[in-house]
């Protein structure tokens, strides 16, 4: 617990930028830090925290090496920030209008957007765009998964990236849950509720903070729930609400989460980012100190740091080893441990988004998805 304890005290400092004490931590082993780091996808972080103890020396080669993976990270998002305006600049030029979201959009609410470990870059766009998206890429890259009428949704390699397009933000949970998104996408692009930023001279439009909360939260919720969450998309989330903790319209949150059904999740996660994360209670709506949302936030803890980022630590192996229906069978029987695990924490919402995920992985396997 010791180097979990110093883990979380770095991730902090990093997140913040203030200054840590490790020694009441007792000895720390700062390669175990290194591996909790990389499963977490926060060495940014942790290399940043790392210059800011206070009380004793960290050990050179350890801290090299954090340091070493953050200017790595560094070059990494400096390629992907230009790959980013290039490609949008072309979209824009075939008439096709665009979101950026997650990733390197959020990234720009950092103290250090560059040492942020990035993953796929995302763009949102509407239906008419979405198609005309597809016709864009389908000459440029080697192929793409096919979308279906739920998910609107294709992945695909284009040069040395990892991209994605979307037409909606679905999360796969509750029809519920959906159609608030659909009043975000509707509030997004057609009443144009978006911010930019400017990279290499290039505008790209992001989600304006109202929808790009809801859109961060409600992600993370689904990979919380598919059994693939991490750290750095909690961190995501609290880097956001602090950058426009002036902005965000909090009784518009609360009358969504309300509607969506999600208030029990708001409450639980934002007593693990207080406890844990260090997120000021003023720049988070809708805090409650109270020790039954401290003991959630626990809980999810443990669970975070047992799976590791989009699943890191959980053998996936089986996935290119075993024929179709095999890997839906061992995929459906994770779905149900952790649903029998969330449970605990949130019982009524388990069972419902169970019995809609269960449906809606009947509908893929069905159609061989």
């Amino acid at each position: 617990m010791n180097n979990q304890g110093a883990f979380f005290a770095l991730v902090r400092a990093g997140l913040w930028e203030q200054d840590v004490r490790l020694l009441p931590f007792g000895e720390v082993d700062f390669p175990e830090i290194y591996r909790l780091a990389e499963e977490q996808a926060v060495t940014g972080l942790v290399a940043a925290g790392i210059g800011h103890v206070t009380d004793t020396k960290v050990p050179q080669v350890e801290a090299l090496t954090l340091i070493g993976s953050a200017l790595q990270q560094e070059q990494r998002n400096l390629a992907m920030n230009r790959f980013i305006a290039e490609l949008v600049e072309k979209l824009q030029r075939a008439g096709i209008n665009t979101l950026l979201v997650k990733g390197q959009g959020i990234a720009q609410c950092y103290e250090r957007p560059l040492w942020r470990s990035s993953g796929d870059i995302d763009f949102y766009l509407s239906k008419n765009n979405f198609e005309k998206a597809k016709e864009f890429f389908r000459p440029l890259v080697g192929s793409f998964e096919p979308d279906n009428e739920y998910t609107w949704h294709i992945c695909m390699h284009y040069d040395d990236w990892a991209v994605e397009i979307h037409a909606n933000q679905h999360s796969s949970l509750s029809p519920r849950i959906d159609r608030v998104l659909d009043e975000v996408h509707h509030d997004l692009f057609h009443n144009g509720n978006v911010r930019n930023w400017k990279v290499d001279g290039t505008t790209v439009f992001l989600p304006s903070p109202d929808n790009d909360v809801l859109i961060v939260f409600t992600h993370f919720l689904k990979h919380f729930y598919k059994g693939g969450l991490g750290l750095r998309q909690v961190c995501d989330w609290c880097r956001l609400l602090w950058t426009y903790r002036e902005e965000v319209n909090r009784s518009l949150l609360e009358r969504r989460l309300c509607k969506m059904r999600l208030m029990t999740e708001w409450k639980a996660f934002a007593a693990f980012a207080v406890e844990y994360l260090g997120m000021p209670v003023e720049a988070m709506p809708l805090y409650d100190p109270s020790s039954r949302w401290r003991q959630k936030g626990e809980w999810i803890c443990s669970f975070i740091m047992e799976v590791g980022n989009m699943g890191h630590n959980r053998d996936s192996g089986y996935y290119d080893r075993f024929p179709y229906l095999f890997r839906k069978a061992v995929s459906f029987g994770r779905r149900c441990k952790d649903s029998f695990r969330h449970a605990a924490v949130f019982p009524l919402d388990s069972v419902r988004f169970f019995l809609y995920i269960t449906y809606n992985g009947l509908k893929s396997a069905f159609r061989g998805e």
